[in-house]
């Protein structure tokens, strides 16, 4: 039944039948233990698969010996960088020794490696001043995958890739005539008989030997037109280096380069993980019948004799004995099955070794070498260290190689399985560090080369490491990849769900990865492997559905790169569930029948009924509750965060509760965030975790609160801890920042307290709409179409009432004619639109903006036109100050206004980092509140959006029977079609909670039934079905049937009205065509297309149709005399020739057609070109409100907000006196990295 819980500070009456038994792990852990691995570990990889770089003659030797972040040198706190436009970062220093081999002299010296690039606690990065997020790649793992195709006769063909992190590819296939072929690195395919020769079985007899007689691989050797190891050599190297003469040592050569060349092939620790996984003889031979006695050769014992079953235990003590190859039984057919040779090395070695911390298998005849060789124990580990890489290599061998073919040839005796590549036990995830460290290794080879070139032309006597090495490979590769790559982005800051989902969210795309258009259904699809590790809801609609993915809430990554998922462990002997928890791959998952988190229990964890529903790969089966093996943690484990806050998402279709997960994300904060009154309990959870709460470091009592900072004394040594809150600040989107503290002067925290709210949270717990009194009623066709009619009130209360601040930015900057200068004194304007202009030349902070008004004053040099005698006359007398310059102010863009929140300059004098050529920066911060009106997007959560019809007077809208209004009204018809139930379920349970007073948790999958929201109702004294009269506000008749009415969480989505409105009269023209731009961003104009064309000629609107083709549109001196002649009101003169049709004239032309145009008395009709026109009509200013200032969209370029490029603009260039350093900007003029 309903029980209080505490969450955080607020106590939810929870619903919750199934006590969590698992903590959730923290939601941003995926990003912060990545990075912390690749500061750990990953960085010392990349330096030991370099090292040493030596010169080509051998006697210089450069190696990387360690290396610090020196986190004491950090220029700018993540405040400052924000603000100043640069990285957060700390310089790498490298300890780096060089050797001279013929004098034995070391010199060892820390190299500076740049900056890199740090994660802040949120895990985030801040680049260039904008707060950006790298992005998870799904990308299938290294591996040997099987697969098969059907041909025309119903036989199965078997087919095979072996897939390396770095390399060449191996693939085999088979064709109908049994024949099996390899072809190596996307060449041409050669039968897989010369490549065993080519690996040292030279004759057929060898061959048969080791893989034993089966027909089709005699089949293959009849193929086969090459006999010995040499023949097959050059056979090979003919098919990879066509044209060049083929030599037996180049061929040996080249094989050895492509597959056993640790720096040309890796297969990474997760490919030889997944070799060995695959390959292993113990997972193959389990359940096959022995052809042969199976002897153990060392000591002689037979571990399964001939004819006998062999169970998974003896097949993993044959593995561990080394035996690599073992006869089965199939249909009374010999079949011979190859391992790779691994063994699990702590069953070989009889003494404790697990200070060595070797965790894979390893390759059993190097151990075997060492075994034999030595008997000491502290001599064994030592030779084990030693020999580390080629007990556990990193690239293939041989053993894999046969290994794979064995694995082919079993196939067709259903031995083994083929592979799903749509299984996540195939997929895995490269997080943060790993790609950054795949960045790191690029770079670093690029700078081995150059070493190598320095090592061979310097004096070797007085060279120091310093001089070898160039950074600037190193820190170009990161700087590209986090400024460029597509996985690194700029962070959806819209609210703290957002900012949660973006930092766990999971891409197929990006290098390495899927591309949109290759990517077909099955790769999108969801997958039962899927379940409790990657969210089957939250994926986005259109071109990218279900190859961007959010992790599930209990997911973890393992260090493979493997998504884990928790169960508890079902004791089988005792048939009752353990308190042990265990993380599972989803390969390892498959081989166990899970529960479901809700299966009924007693006190004492045994299963209350006899028959259990248990999931089994794919299959959902019914067993005995004796077979069951494990069981889900949470009822929530299979979704992700968002979809997590739909309460009753098991009453919503998947379609509208994706809509819904992606809709949160959208949500505005607001002025005064309420939590729901129906959640789901995990709303605490996920605010904790987004980063945008501060939160106490040590425990302790809180000796000052103001709204700006919080003060903590400590418990542990009476220090001050003090937190400073953001107020006001833009978020990446434009929205709203600011912390307002919830705890008073002398409360106790605790660590990890929550000390101030953020943004779109109330009490901790994340807040993204309102909870509005609403009803599914029509009203007068307002609600057609999922419109939605507001009251007053909501506008008057300000209940979705949110704050926008927008960021402009003016620099002055060297131009050839001299510097742009920032001023006061701009030419012919008057002085009331300076009027919050102060005397530096920028707008006051408070003053109140509308477009077009001056924010910044600026003037650039014009330039010197040749002076008439007069002008020379005034300059002699007056000096310098007739000199010319034009106004290029900052002004506030069409469609924007607001009050000016903050303004910051940036200076060179004041020592500002500042881009070349720019002398001054200045920032105005213009905010805006936004009230709720016509046209607005709202939605709830299940789905359910629409956009605002009418704002009705709060007394004409229908009033329940106590005389309250409702605040919204909802079209009834919304419902039944999109099935999205949760909302009815939502609003009835939300008015029986807001009556009682209380706040409800009603966790997914797991919530209120409707027996308790029948019962809620009935204690807070409603009707048992939630329905209620209604009546009209405006003649305060009943409506003619009962409504549903009650209290529904609502959002305001970041789709306001105010973005979107646009007009233009005249504006910017494209350069060729002088037809106007589109888009609002251009200050474009309305496109009247093809089929608009259609309707106005089906009507014989002629003359309409006329002035819309050339006036309106691209007749550039017709536009100019209409514009005059409406400004003198008189009439409206012919319209002339479109300069569409000149340029297809001149496209004709082009083609050596020489076309002319004739009129009605067959006179050729001569087109007056541009450069005539200019002398006969002055050409009309008609940009009127000059568009967005180039530096703001280079700016907003800069910190990577989605600024559209216009096509060609044309705006009235002044093109003899054109301003040639306008251009500079976009040239890197330094790499300014280092």
């Amino acid at each position: 039944m309903v029980h209080p819980v505490q969450v955080g500070k607020r106590t939810r009456m929870s619903f919750a039948k199934v006590k969590d038994v698992a903590e959730m792990p923290n939601l941003i852990e995926i990003q912060l233990d990545s990075y912390k691995w690749f500061l750990d570990a990953g960085l010392y990889e990349v330096f030991d698969d370099i090292n040493p770089i030596s010169n080509f003659t051998g006697n210089l030797v450069l190696e990387f010996v360690g290396y610090t972040l020196d986190m004491d040198n950090i220029k700018y706190s993540v405040e400052e960088c924000k603000e100043r436009d640069t990285t957060y970062a700390a310089p790498l220093k490298v300890a780096v020794r060089l050797q001279n081999k013929e004098t034995g002299e070391i010199k060892e010296q820390e190299v500076f490696m740049g900056d890199f690039p740090l994660m802040t606690e949120q895990g985030t990065f801040i680049i260039n001043g904008a707060e950006r997020v790298i992005v998870s790649q799904l990308v299938r793992s290294p591996g040997v995958y099987y697969n098969y195709n059907v041909d025309k006769t119903g036989k199965k063909l078997f087919s095979a890739t072996v897939i390396p992190n770095r390399g060449a590819w191996l693939e085999y296939e088979t064709d109908s005539n049994d024949v099996i072929y390899v072809r190596i690195d996307k060449t041409r395919k050669l039968p897989i008989s010369i490549l065993g020769r080519a690996m040292g079985f030279g004759s057929d007899q060898e061959l048969l030997e080791y893989f034993g007689e089966e027909e089709r691989f005699k089949a293959t050797i009849e193929k086969d037109n090459t006999k010995t190891k040499e023949e097959a050599l050059l056979e090979i190297y003919k098919r990879l280096r066509p044209g060049e003469p083929p030599t037996v040592d180049s061929a040996i050569s080249l094989i050895d380069s492509l597959f056993f060349d640790a720096k040309r092939y890796d297969l990474s620790r997760v490919g030889r993980y997944k070799f060995n996984k695959k390959l292993s003889i113990g997972l193959r031979i389990a359940n096959q019948i022995a052809a042969e006695d199976i002897v153990d050769k060392l000591t002689g014992e037979v571990l399964v004799a001939k004819g006998e079953k062999i169970s998974r235990a003896n097949a993993e003590e044959i593995q561990n004995r080394g035996i690599n190859s073992v006869d089965v039984l199939v249909e009374d057919r010999v079949i011979r099955i190859i391992g790779n040779h691994f063994v699990d090395i702590h069953k070989c070695v009889d003494f404790d070794i697990s200070d060595l911390n070797i965790r894979e298998l390893v390759h059993y005849p190097t151990l075997r070498e060492i075994l034999d060789n030595y008997s000491d124990e502290e001599t064994i580990k030592e030779e084990i260290k030693k020999n580390m890489t080629r007990l556990i290599p990193k690239h293939i061998i041989k053993d894999d190689i046969f290994a794979t073919i064995s694995y082919q040839i079993g196939l067709a005796y259903n031995i083994g399985y083929v592979d799903d590549i749509d299984h996540l036990g195939n997929r895995r995830l490269r997080s943060v560090g790993e790609l950054l460290q795949n960045q790191f290794r690029i770079g670093l080879s690029r700078m081995e080369r150059v070493v190598k070139e320095r090592m061979t032309i310097q004096d070797q006597e007085a060279i120091t490491p310093q001089q070898l090495i160039n950074i600037r490979p190193v820190a170009a590769a990161i700087k590209e990849f986090f400024g460029s790559s597509q996985l690194s982005q700029f962070m959806d800051q819209t609210n703290p769900l957002s900012e949660l989902t973006h930092k766990r969210r999971l891409s197929a795309l990006g290098p390495g990865g899927l591309s949109r258009e290759r990517a077909g259904f099955e790769v999108r699809d969801v997958h039962h492997s899927h379940y409790g590790r990657m969210c089957p809801i939250e994926t986005p609609e259109g071109p990218n559905i279900g190859l961007i993915n959010s992790l599930a809430t209990y997911a973890k990554v393992n260090e493979y790169g493997f998504i884990e998922t928790p169960y508890r462990v079902v004791d089988k002997s005792e048939g009752r569930v353990t308190g042990e928890i265990r993380y599972f791959t989803a390969d390892e998952e498959d081989q166990y029948l899970v529960a479901q988190a809700n299966e009924p229990l007693d006190e004492n964890g045994c299963f209350i009924d006899k028959k259990v529903t248990v999931r089994d790969k794919g299959e959902v089966l019914v067993v005995p509750s004796k077979d069951v093996d494990l069981m889900d943690v949470s009822p929530r484990q299979l979704v992700s965060v968002a979809t997590a806050m739909i309460p009753f998402l098991e009453n919503d279709d998947a379609s509208r509760a994706l809509m819904g997960s992606n809709m949160q994300r959208q949500a505005v904060p607001l002025l005064k965030p309420y939590a729901p009154i129906v959640g789901t309990g995990i709303e605490y959870k996920a605010a904790v975790d987004s980063g945008v709460l501060p939160k106490a470091k040590n425990a302790g009592e809180v000796v000052y609160v103001s709204a700006n900072e919080v003060r903590v004394k400590r418990e542990l040594d009476g220090g001050v801890d003090t937190y400073r809150l953001l107020k006001f600040k833009r978020s990446n989107q434009g929205t709203c920042i600011n912390q307002r503290p919830i705890v008073a002067k002398g409360d106790w925290v605790l660590k990890g307290e929550v000390l101030a709210d953020g943004p779109s949270t109330d009490l901790g717990e994340i807040a993204l709409g309102k909870n509005i009194r609403m009803g599914f009623i029509t009203w007068e066709g307002y609600n057609y179409e999922d419109a939605m009619l507001i009251s007053e009130e909501l506008v008057r209360e300000d209940v979705f009432t949110s704050i926008h601040i927008e960021e402009y930015e003016c620099e002055a900057r060297d131009t050839k004619l001299g510097p742009e200068e920032i001023t006061r004194d701009i030419p012919n304007v008057s002085e009331d639109a300076l009027k919050d202009i102060d005397e530096r030349g920028i707008i006051r902070i408070g003053a109140e903006v509308r477009s077009g008004d001056i924010l910044v004053g600026k003037v650039t040099p014009k330039g010197e036109t040749e002076l008439t005698a007069e002008e020379r006359l005034l300059r002699a007398i007056f000096g310098e100050k007739a000199r010319e310059v034009r106004d290029t102010s900052l002004r506030v863009p069409h469609g924007e206004a607001g009050i000016i929140v903050d303004v910051k300059v940036f200076t060179r004098e004041n020592g500002d980092d500042l881009s070349p050529g720019v002398n001054e920066l200045v920032r105005c911060y213009i905010a805006q509140k936004r009230k709720i009106s016509v046209g607005d997007k709202m939605a709830g959560r299940h789905g359910n959006k629409g956009v605002i019809s009418r704002v009705l007077p709060e007394e004409d809208m229908p009033f329940l029977p106590d005389g309250r209004p409702l605040q919204i009204c909802l079209n009834p018809l919304g419902v039944p079609s999109r099935m999205n139930i949760g909302q009815v379920l939502e609003v009835h349970l939300g008015w029986a909670a807001s009556a009682l007073g209380w706040h409800i948790a009603t966790p997914v999958f797991d919530g209120a039934t409707e027996t308790d929201i029948e019962d809620c109702l009935e204690k807070a004294g409603y009707n048992r079905n939630g329905k209620t009269v209604l009546r009209d506000g405006r003649t305060g008749e009943e409506f003619d049937n009962e409504v549903t009415v009650g209290i529904m969480y609502i959002l305001k989505l970041a789709h306001l009205v105010d973005d979107k409105i646009h007009a233009r009269s005249t504006g910017p023209y494209s350069l060729v065509t002088q037809q106007p731009l589109g888009g609002k961003a251009q200050f474009g104009g309305q496109r009247f297309g093809e089929m608009e064309v259609w309707a106005l000629e089906a009507y014989g609107a002629a003359h309409t149709l006329q002035e819309i083709l050339t006036v309106k549109s691209d007749d550039v001196v017709g536009r100019v005399k209409t514009y005059e002649a409406i400004v003198k009101g008189e009439n409206i003169p012919e319209p002339g020739v479109p300069e569409s049709f000149k340029v297809l004239i001149k496209e004709l032309q082009a083609l050596c057609l020489d076309v002319k145009v004739l009129n009605d008395n067959n006179q050729e009709v001569k087109f007056k070109e541009l450069a005539e026109d200019d002398d006969e009509i002055e050409v009309l200013e008609v940009n009127m409100e000059g568009t967005e200032d180039s530096t703001t969209e280079e700016a907003k370029e800069e910190k990577g907000e989605a600024y559209i490029p216009a096509e060609e603009i044309d705006e009235e260039i002044d093109y003899e006196n054109i301003d040639l350093l306008d251009f500079t900007s976009d040239l890197d003029i330094e790499d300014d990295f280092n």
